[in-house]
């Protein structure tokens, strides 16, 4: 983060929610000027996040109001600072999540600033200097130039926003968890936003996708429209059983409390599970399939003899 404190003199048209009514409406307010390490953004798109939704209506108690949203940016450089040298004006950019980290930790300087203590987030931040962050649902954004990133020409903009954050989301734990094995099987359970990218990801890696959901209506926009392989109805007991330990990997996407029993029972035994949702409320973890689904109270005849051989 910058050590000198800047001045806020920018007016910028924009939109905020003022209350937890769940309402948007016009707002102006003042951004940075355009520091020497800076970028600025003229905003031509900005996606909306379920996140966006949790932070204006205050469901997580920790909204900063008044709360300008939008973290899935993307729009030209009309700007930069003197430092910057890998960006230029008219360069097509996006801004995700990140606002600003300290730069000198160990997870910065190894490209996780996402675990910086000191990060801060496109909006409803704290910078150091006491001022708000605020978010792309304005005209305007002044970024630091590590958080910016390029978007390529084949791109279009409007497209290249909900990578920012739907994208990268899926994305980061895809490429973590080796989920890019052409011909494995993949789970992707919810098909809202997060679901429609971990399909269009999973086959564009080659990967079967099935589709799990509790709306039977969305079979047809999963393998018609987004090209799934199968779509399971996750209230058909039938349908779950027919399909236990079949799947290499699931994508849990919804956003609100659910059992993840029936769910681990479709899993390979050592599968991967990750949740990307982010429920209000604790989601239900039975034990038994995470005991028995992988084998840790019966052990391999093989481990037996190995403690017995080191344990005389």
């Amino acid at each position: 983060m910058t050590e000198t404190t800047p001045n806020h003199t920018l007016t910028v048209e924009g939109w905020a929610a003022l209350d937890p009514s769940g309402k948007i409406t016009p707002f102006t307010f003042k951004r940075r000027e355009n520091g020497i390490d800076d970028v600025t953004i003229k905003i031509l798109y900005c996606g909306m996040c379920h996140t966006d939704i949790h932070y204006i209506k205050n469901e997580w108690g920790n909204t900063i109001y008044p709360l300008v949203p939008g973290h899935e940016i993307t729009g030209v450089i009309t700007e930069v600072g003197s430092s910057v040298r890998d960006l230029k004006v008219g360069d097509k950019v996006g801004v995700g999540c990140l606002a600003a980290s300290c730069l000198t930790c160990d997870f910065c300087k190894d490209s996780e600033e996402n675990y910086c203590e000191k990060m801060q987030l496109t909006y409803n931040g704290t910078f150091w200097d006491g001022s708000i962050t605020y978010g792309g649902y304005s005209k305007l954004l002044v970024a630091n130039k590590r958080f910016v990133v390029r978007v390529p020409e084949g791109l279009p903009l409007d497209a290249a926003a909900p990578l920012l954050c739907a994208g990268i989301t899926v994305f980061s734990p895809m490429k973590k968890h080796n989920m890019h094995r052409a011909g494995k099987k993949l789970g992707v359970v919810g098909l809202g936003g997060l679901g429609h990218v971990a399909v269009k990801f999973g086959k564009a890696l080659g990967l079967h996708v099935t589709v799990i959901s509790t709306s039977r209506s969305k079979e047809e926009e999963a393998t018609n429209r987004l090209g799934a392989d199968q779509f399971l109805l996750s209230s058909d007991p039938s349908q779950m059983k027919s399909c236990a330990r079949t799947l290499d990997y699931i994508l849990d996407t919804v956003s609100v409390s659910h059992s993840l029993g029936p769910i681990l029972d479709l899993l390979k035994v050592r599968g991967t599970l990750v949740l990307l949702g982010a429920p209000d409320d604790p989601m239900e973890l039975p034990s038994l399939p995470l005991l028995f689904g992988n084998g840790h109270s019966l052990n391999k005849i093989q481990e037996q003899d190995e403690l017995m051989e080191h344990s005389h």
